[in-house]
């Protein structure tokens, strides 16, 4: 995982876990259609983003990294 920094703060953001009420993970759905069969029957790509929490301010940021 690469190393975030706070752009408020510049100080290492720490990474977290985002999760539902119902304790399920969140994801993001693209308009982007998924490779192969399921593609062709109107699957769209689902990316898991990564929660970062800034320790100093608070600042909480989600990235996808691909």
């Amino acid at each position: 995982m690469p190393s975030r920094r706070c752009p408020d703060c510049g100080v290492t953001m720490e990474e977290a876990t985002t999760r539902t009420s119902d304790g399920f993970e969140l994801h993001l759905v693209t308009d982007e259609p998924k490779d192969g069969l399921l593609g062709s029957l109107g699957a769209k790509e689902k990316l898991n983003p990564i929660t970062y929490v800034c320790p100093e301010c608070g600042l909480v940021r989600r990235y996808v990294d691909e």
